[in-house]
């Protein structure tokens, strides 16, 4: 038997979504949670593990004590919002069971395995990018020095951490190639979690999530997961194996309206997409996935009659010149013909859009919020730019200054503007996340749209939750960026003096 083993997405700030469950790190303006699907590979290959995925399920940083008393090996997946309040839970984790072993995984210990390590004295050991089969390998006995893409300390003769001791960087793990392989995810959610407790606002609830690919050849220079996680490789499942899953999905969750393509660049390829398309269809289900701009419409096509409801596709800014200083092989004006194609098909869009990107000036995000709205997408997500350690883009601002505050957050996990340019202080990005909101949500088409749409799918008191939870922040952050203002005039006119 391997080593009794809990596969943690630890509890974090109130409603945070971090960790296994997100690529973007955060407390969102309205309570939601995706799901750890990286956690429930390895789940689905150690027997008697369990995943707890403690923030939808609102387990509290007690009871995930409690419940690591009868574990042996806890796999804890980090996040670099949420660092120290993992390592202060691994700590107390390890202060209840002096026995477990514990191992970290995610971006921020393989960007900088090094820190992990002298910071959290408790780690036995952390694992570099891909995960699945080096903490598999620990639990069924292997040693240390044997295991491809760890790294720990070298330990002293009474077995304890040696916080002087050296750090062994064991070589690099080939990525997974043989994606069929892999455990199912949905059976480790059918075993370990509460479906009902995943609320995505875009999305019908309750929904499941799950990948049919690892991995993104796109370049952009801010996004996470490629350069710290799965990597520029794309890997693919082949389509009867995700067809299989669909159907024992569908069979084995009947309450589900929804099911989500989680991966990074689902339908980047034409033939495969289609031939998947082809083999969704007789299931009869009603799915979801992500989508660049450069699908065309033949594809588009293909996934309307195969069921596909919604795409969440990353436009991140109207200004050409942003699209290209982020690498993000697009154009707007590829993008205008994209969402034409997807309104004429009846495929719904929820649009994602990003201020605060190198280059940004009052100007470009002007012009970000005028080619939303003439998008006229169904609903949108804004975001401030984070410069995540280990991204092209966390290099830029480093290496000129522009990071103000290596928080990223406002002390309850909410993204805070981090990075400011010339002449485009941080209180003006904040301030101008909540005027796109505005000036998008509260014309009147976008804001019919919105109730009709909760109306039909009988989601009216989810609605109205997910409403006042919004505005609650907005004001917040609103009073926030009034007062750095006012500390800023403050501070100009005793300079003066």
């Amino acid at each position: 038997m391997p080593l009794k083993t809990l596969l943690l997405n630890p509890p974090s700030f109130e409603n945070f979504d971090g960790g296994a469950s997100s690529r973007w790190p955060a407390t969102r303006e309205i309570e939601s949670y995706w799901y750890p699907v990286w956690l429930a590979y390895p789940a689905g290959m150690l027997e008697g593990s369990r995943l707890l995925d403690a923030p939808p399920h609102h387990v509290s940083a007690e009871e995930t004590i409690e419940i690591a008393k009868g574990y042996e090996f806890l796999v804890l997946f980090t996040s670099t919002v949420g660092w120290s309040g993992d390592h202060a839970l691994a700590r107390a984790i390890k202060k209840a069971n002096p026995a477990i072993k514990i191992c970290f995984v995610g971006p921020p210990v393989t960007t900088d395995p090094d820190r992990a390590l002298n910071e959290c004295e408790v780690l036995d050991f952390i694992c570099r990018r891909e995960f699945d089969f080096s903490v598999v390998e620990f639990a069924n006995g292997k040693p240390l020095n044997e295991i491809l893409g760890i790294s720990y300390k070298i330990r002293n003769g009474s077995g304890n951490s040696d916080a002087s001791g050296v750090i062994q960087h064991n070589p690099d793990r080939p990525q997974v190639e043989d994606l069929d392989a892999m455990p199912w995810a949905t059976k480790i959610y059918a075993r370990d979690m509460d479906v009902t407790r995943y609320n995505v606002p875009f999305l019908l609830h309750p929904y499941i999530s799950l990948y049919s690919t690892r991995g993104c050849p796109a370049q952009c220079t801010f996004c996470l997961w490629p350069q710290t996680l799965s990597g520029h490789a794309w890997r693919k499942r082949s389509t009867d194996d995700v067809a299989a899953e669909m159907a024992w999905a569908k069979q084995n969750f009947p309450h589900v309206k929804e099911f989500f393509f989680d991966d990074d660049t689902f339908n980047i390829q034409k033939g495969r997409t289609i031939e998947l398309c082809e083999k969704l269809k007789p299931l009869g289900i009603t799915w979801s996935c992500t989508s660049r701009v450069t699908t065309d419409r033949d594809t588009l096509k293909a996934m309307k009659e195969a069921g596909c409801r919604l795409l969440i596709v990353g436009f991140e800014s109207g200004d050409p010149q942003i699209l290209k200083n982020i690498k993000k092989g697009a154009t707007v004006e590829r993008a205008r013909e994209f969402v034409k194609d997807c309104h004429d098909l009846g495929l719904i869009i929820h649009a994602d859009f990003i201020l605060g990107l190198p280059g940004e000036t009052k100007e470009s995000i002007r012009n970000t919020i005028n080619f939303a709205k003439t998008l006229d997408c169904e609903t949108i997500q804004v975001s401030v730019a984070h410069a995540y350690p280990g991204t092209e883009f966390y290099d830029f601002a480093k290496r000129n200054d522009f990071i103000t505050n290596e928080k990223m957050e406002d002390g309850g996990g909410h993204q805070m503007a981090h990075i400011e340019y010339p002449g485009l202080p941080t209180e003006y990005v904040m301030e101008m996340v909540h005027k796109f909101y505005d000036e998008y949500y509260f014309r009147p088409k976008a804001a019919f749209r919105v109730v009709w749409k909760a109306v039909v799918n009988r989601d009216v008191p989810r609605l109205y939750v997910e409403a006042k939870a919004f505005m609650k922040l907005r004001s917040q952050r609103n009073k926030a960026s009034r007062a750095k203002k006012e500390a800023n005039a403050l501070k100009g006119a005793s300079a003066n003096v």
